[in-house]
Parts: structure tokens; C-alpha cells; sequence
């Protein structure tokens, strides 16, 4: 078995198998002796419409060798056939150098890979079925790399939807929770580990108007007043909380709890006028 050979064999078990047609039976024999030392199968056909039925009965092939001048169908006619049912494939076309130009002229027409003059040199010819077998695998692979593409950036964009349509809910239930915040009549007041102010809905607004310089995102030690900060204080100490303060000479009932969320432990007040 050839390197080359080898160095395919590592990327796929697929047998390489090569259809050679030509309506000389000897020279059909001279293109098995070729290869009598690969580790390759050797079908051949002695016509066009022959080498289809047997692509139709027992294909796929990596290579097709096939004779330009042959009656009824001639080779590039039967690349063409070929081409149209069985485009991977990897078509060569071999003829006397006195149809070169007929060829060269077709080869477009049947998407014909290369071709090989008669008569050929046996090495030359068996480094080219080797350049095809490559040409056939890296294509393949590079399907394949595109299909598996494909499918990732499907899976991809089927996430990206879940998780839209998750952040969509998730705003929309904030909203009303927010909403529904806004609207009670007693102040609720958050404020996360770090004593930054994080949650303050309407009531809570009017409630540290006066006390706070800043309120949503203002650090309470820095932007409150002493009493406020020191409600903090105990109610991080404490845990739980229920005690009256006096806040712009109002009376307000304090119920406090330290709770965790996304491992924050913060400290929520809520304000009742007494």
C-alpha cells in the first residue's frame, strides 16, 4: 500500500474502490496491473451504459477512469451521466493526444477532474489516482466539517432563541413585579452587601428623600444619615428586625430581614407610618 494511501486510511475506513471503463479489454488489464499493489477494489466496465448500471447496482466509487472514444457513449458523455447522479465522484478521461482538443473542449461539460493521454506512465498515473483519492476525502471531510457547521449553529441559534424568550419572560415578570412594588403603600428598601441601595419602590423614594443624598445605587454609610445607616447595621446583626424609628420627624414601624439572593446577603427594610 502506497504512503498516500496510508495517510487516508488514518481518516476513514471507507474502501477506496475504482471504476475503470473502456471497450479494449486489454487495456482494461493493463489499468488492474497498475494497481495490483494498492490495497484498491478494481471494477471495470467495457461501456458507458455498462459502467452506469454498475454504479447504480453496487456504488458509490471514489475514482472513475474512463476511455474517451467508445461507441454509442463516448467517455465524456459518460462522465457527464456520471457527474449529474454521482457529482463526488472523481472523473478522469484518458484518449490518444489526436482528441486532445475535442476533450479539453468537453471537460467543463462532464466536470472531468483530469486528463491523462494515451499512452500513459504507470507512475504518473498511480501518483494521480493518489492526488484524487485526496481530492475525494478532503471534500468529504469538508462536508462533513460543513454539515456538523450546520448542525452547531442550528443547536446555536435554537439556545439563543430559549434564552431570549427566557429573558423576554424574566423582564417582563420584573416589570410587574416592579409594578406591583411601586404601588404599595408602605416603603420597601433594599440594600446589598456591599450597603449600596438596590431596590427602592415609590414609597421608599419619599421615605429616603430626605435622609439620603443618593438614593438608588448610593452607598448608605456615605449618602444616609446616621440613624438610617445604623438601621442597617442592626438589621445585619440581627437578622431579623421589628422596631419603631423616627425618620423626618415621622414615626415608621421597621420590619427588617437579612435575606440571600445569587449568594447576596441583603438587607431589606420595609417602612410602615406609624
Amino acid at each position: 500500500m502506497c504512503a498516500g494511501k496510508d495517510h487516508l486510511m488514518e481518516r476513514t475506513n471507507e474502501p477506496v474502490r475504482i471504476l475503470c471503463v473502456d471497450d479494449e479489454r486489454n487495456v482494461l488489464r493493463a489499468l488492474e496491473r497498475i494497481f495490483l499493489d494498492d490495497d484498491y477494489e478494481i471494477v471495470t466496465a467495457a461501456s458507458g451504459q455498462e459502467g452506469l448500471d454498475i454504479l447504480e447496482e453496487t456504488g458509490p466509487f471514489q475514482v472513475i477512469i474512463s476511455d474517451y472514444r467508445m461507441p454509442v457513449m463516448n467517455g465524456v458523455e459518460f462522465l457527464k451521466a456520471v457527474y449529474d447522479r454521482w457529482p463526488e465522484t472523481v472523473r478522469i478521461v484518458l484518449s490518444g493526444y489526436a482528441d486532445a482538443g475535442a476533450i479539453v473542449a468537453a471537460i467543463n461539460e462532464g466536470h472531468i477532474y483530469k486528463f491523462i493521454p494515451k499512452p500513459w506512465n504507470d507512475e504518473e498515473l498511480r501518483v494521480t489516482i493518489q492526488n484524487c483519492l485526496e481530492r475525494y476525502f478532503l471534500l468529504q471531510r469538508n462536508r462533513e466539517l460543513l454539515s456538523e457547521l450546520e448542525t452547531a449553529n442550528h443547536a446555536l441559534e435554537e439556545k439563543v432563541l430559549q434564552r431570549t424568550e427566557q429573558l423576554e419572560l424574566r423582564n417582563r415578570v420584573l416589570e410587574f413585579s416592579q409594578g406591583i412594588l411601586g404601588t404599595l403603600p408602605v416603603g420597601v428598601v433594599g440594600i446589598d452587601d456591599a450597603g449600596m441601595i438596590a431596590l427602592c419602590n415609590t414609597k421608599g423614594m419619599s421615605i429616603l428623600g430626605g435622609i439620603c443624598k443618593t438614593i438608588l445605587g448610593g452607598d448608605v454609610k456615605h449618602n444616609c444619615s446616621s440613624e438610617f445607616s445604623a438601621l442597617v447595621s442592626r438589621i445585619r446583626e440581627e437578622k431579623k428586625l421589628d422596631t419603631t424609628i423616627q425618620l423626618n420627624d415621622k414615626s415608621w414601624r421597621v420590619m427588617g430581614s437579612l435575606v440571600t439572593i445569587n449568594d447576596c446577603e441583603a438587607a431589606v427594610a420595609v417602612f410602615l407610618e406609624v
